[in-house]
């Protein structure tokens, strides 16, 4: 310590330890943590993590399934009866508030024009694209992480995908574009018919907004008739049990590459019996501007 500092220090009448003390933690700052908080879940009566966003979407589901003219309290029974969720009313009430689905604006209403899955023939790549989202859970961290995957129903290619610690209609919506983008279709005036189940993120605006602008027909399947998104659903159990299943997480990265591995290993080397045992990739290179008569799609 030179003499001015000594100087001051005798005058302010601070003793030294005080001033090194403060000297040395002066630029340390609070560790801030990494990522997003751990996301909100409630658990089943088996003890399972059920996370707030499928929450949300089975409370949507049974309110459009059989228009209830439930208030939040009798919700929370519903979610017990239906599907052995263990929550109390006030997060049932914080839950339905976040959807907008208090009384008085009980009933569901579609975000723009809303368009019913209907029957379709498939006879080429790049005529329908389901999307859909899975949950995965990061043990290392306590929280939840989302795989949204957009597939052609033909090829079977995962055309593109997002992997993320929240999942909104933005980020379904940036997907579509990339999409579009990647299979150089985003000009083209023919584009694929995108078909969801009715998820948040597919009934907001935003999504909606996407598919107008873009010129994009979006289609959403009925409650409770998954076999009218069976390719998607049956992505999403392959991606379950080959790679979320089987793996605990220590954090959000390893879970990102675990899951970005996999995509890769599914689209170039894992072979389908559907389309010729091939993998989704070489079929798509080989068939992506033809129409195969003898493998048609009925959706």
């Amino acid at each position: 310590m030179n003499n001015n500092a000594t100087l001051v220090l005798k005058i302010l009448d601070l003793n030294r330890s005080t001033y090194y003390y403060n000297l040395s933690h002066r630029n340390i700052e609070k560790k801030k943590p990494v990522g997003k908080p751990a996301s909100g879940y409630s658990l089943d009566t088996t003890g399972k993590k059920v996370c707030d966003e499928e929450i949300k979407e089975l409370i949507i589901k049974g309110i459009e399934e059989d228009a209830f003219a439930y208030g939040y309290r009798k919700i929370k029974h519903f979610l017990y009866r239906d599907y052995g969720l263990i929550l109390n009313h006030k997060k049932v009430y914080r839950l339905c508030k976040e959807l907008e689905v208090l009384k008085p604006q009980r009933k569901i209403k579609s975000k723009g024009n809303k368009h019913i899955a209907i029957n379709r023939i498939v006879k080429k790549s790049n005529s329908v694209w389901e999307m859909d989202i899975k949950y995965g859970y990061i043990q290392g961290e306590d929280k939840f992480f989302f795989v949204l995957a957009m597939i052609d129903v033909f090829d079977r290619c995962i055309v593109d995908y997002y992997i993320g610690l929240r999942c909104e209609g933005s980020n379904a919506a940036s997907l579509i574009k990339r999409g579009l983008m990647k299979r150089g279709l985003f000009e083209t005036v023919d584009k694929p018919v995108i078909r969801t189940d009715n998820g948040p993120q597919f009934i907001s605006n935003i999504f909606e907004h996407t598919c107008l602008e873009i010129t994009i027909h979006h289609e959403r399947i009925p409650c409770r008739t998954p076999n009218k998104n069976a390719h998607i659903e049956s992505f999403n159990k392959i991606l379950q049990e080959e790679c979320i299943g089987i793996n605990e997480f220590d954090d959000y990265m390893e879970a990102y590459k675990s899951v970005s591995d996999f995509m890769r290993r599914y689209n170039k080397r894992r072979i389908h019996s559907s389309i010729k045992y091939k993998t989704p990739e070489e079929f798509y290179n080989l068939f992506k501007d033809t129409e195969v008569e003898e493998m048609i799609i009925k959706l």
